[in-house]
């Protein structure tokens, strides 16, 4: 988004140069992994489908390059599919009928492929099988919605903004001050639109939305008629208005199993305020705490996490993050931080397609709409996704530039690190408080690296490193991220 580029810079200057500085790792100091402290079992990868699966939903290479881990070949090469399991619906703003006169409002700004289509397309009959609900709209991002599912995705639906005739000024881009642009007569109608998607979705297009979100940064100002996507400024009252209704209307359709999130503010720390600022009855309606990562470095991760986990017993997703480094390296060092303060149980990046080259793990043309190249940050995203599996129990390294996931199933634990320095890094892991770790065959450690330097390995895999007792080590090059595998571990 062109926004976030300048929130970016905003909150911490270069983010990279910010990594860089955290967490160096230290060849004299050994990582220990704990498996007795843990932050709980994972529960997967995922994106946003809008926008680029508004361009390219209908195209089956792209489904398995994401939604699957199947070798998939693309532009005279071999990708390794990254493995999302969760696909971010989004519920569109924009229609172009006309009712009583009336008539959606679009901003100047606004490409058409950031246009998403809503269902309900006229506010004189709520009732979903009337003329006034348009089910063929919207077609081409739902048909990736219905390829991510049967490839195993589970999905949730989210709102930009309320459809365009329940804005004060029709504008789904939001208010002319940035100010709040839901109507107050239509607090509950936001959510009968969003809770008929997800009953509709359920019994015709054979997807079920686990979770509901009807806010995408609602705290934030920059939502104006001006601006260049859909967005909706919807102060914490307003949040906490709509939350009992959505609850409401969806109870009413039989769906007390689909589960409430919000409020998908963009920092760590405006989602603390905003939760701290719920009422009871809202907070209750909420299972589960939906963050972005916007805040990149910066932040206080671990109190969102002890706000909303230890002291609500909520759930916690980072559900749309992104930055500007096509090398990859700024997006493992701030998914790392998420895993040694924010403890959320699964990481949604916001584009894996994206017309800037640097925000895209693949890129493409926003004039021809044409799919480009693919970048380094795709070759990053599959150290993690493709081995830190949905199940996996993450484990306590200590460290902001390494996780530990295990599988006690197949008595495999995974590792994965970046060394975030300027120079070369040794780095060794202490895995004496396993109770058994053999590795495989004559102790080998399969590894996979990325040079988010460029010139060498991407996604590469070895069989070079070996156990040393319970402990392995293995050199870094500057910039390095790399994944071990270490299999017959018992805790």
């Amino acid at each position: 988004m062109i926004r976030r580029r300048t929130l970016l810079a905003a909150a911490g200057g270069t983010l990279l140069s910010s990594a860089l500085a955290t967490g160096t790792a230290r060849a004299a100091t050994a990582i220990t992994v704990n498996p007795a402290s843990t932050f709980g079992s994972w529960e997967g990868w995922g994106t946003s489908l809008a926008w680029w699966a508004n361009v390219f939903g209908t195209r089956d290479d792209f489904a398995d390059i994401f939604f699957t881990t199947k070798s998939v070949a693309y532009g005279g090469r071999t990708l390794p599919g990254l493995g999302l399991n969760i696909a971010r619906y989004n519920l569109g703003a924009c229609s172009w009928n006309s009712v009583g006169g009336e008539s959606m409002v679009a901003s100047p700004n606004i490409p058409s492929f950031k246009q998403i289509e809503g269902y309900w397309q006229d506010w004189t009959n709520e009732d979903p099988t009337a003329s006034t609900w348009n089910w063929t709209a919207d077609a081409t991002q739902r048909a990736m919605l219905v390829k991510a599912t049967r490839r195993g995705a589970v999905s949730e639906l989210f709102a930009n903004s309320p459809m365009w005739w329940m804005c004060n000024n029709h504008n789904p881009s939001g208010a002319s001050d940035g100010g709040n642009n839901l109507q107050s007569w239509n607090h509950r109608q936001h959510a009968s639109h969003l809770a008929s998607v997800a009953l509709y979705a359920e019994n015709t297009w054979g997807v079920t939305f686990t979770t509901v979100e009807a806010f995408n940064e609602p705290s934030s100002s920059w939502w104006t008629a001006t601006g260049t996507q859909e967005g909706c400024h919807l102060d914490a009252s307003v949040q906490s208005a709509v939350l009992p209704y959505l609850r409401s209307e969806l109870d009413k359709r039989g769906m007390q199993g689909t589960h409430i999130s919000a409020s998908d503010e963009t920092s760590y720390d405006l989602a603390r305020t905003t939760w701290n600022s719920f009422s009871p009855t809202a907070k209750s309606c909420v299972d589960r705490v939906n963050v972005h990562g916007y805040q990149g470095s910066g932040g206080r991760r671990d109190l969102l996490y002890t706000d909303v986990v230890t002291t609500a017993g909520k759930g916690l997703w980072n559900s749309e993050t992104g930055d500007g480094d096509a090398t990859g390296l700024t997006l493992a060092a701030n998914l790392l931080l998420d895993f040694r303060w924010l403890h959320p149980t699964a990481w949604v990046y916001w584009q894996v397609m994206d017309p800037s080259a640097g925000w895209a793990m693949i890129a493409y043309d926003a004039g021809t709409l044409q799919p480009g190249s693919v970048q380094t940050k795709y070759y990053v995203m599959a150290q993690f996704s493709r081995h830190i599996r949905p199940g996996m129990t993450i484990v306590d390294t200590g460290v902001d530039y390494a996780v530990a996931a295990l599988d006690r199933s197949a008595k495999r634990l995974v590792i994965v690190a970046a060394n975030k320095a300027s120079s070369a890094q040794t780095l060794t892991f202490d895995l004496s408080r396993f109770t058994t770790v053999t590795g495989g065959t004559g102790g080998v450690v399969p590894r996979w690296n990325t040079l988010t330097g460029g010139g060498g390995d991407l996604y590469t895999p070895h069989t070079d490193t070996y156990l040393d007792g319970r402990t392995v080590s293995v050199p870094f090059a500057a910039g390095a991220v790399q994944t071990l595998q270490v299999d017959g571990v018992t805790a």
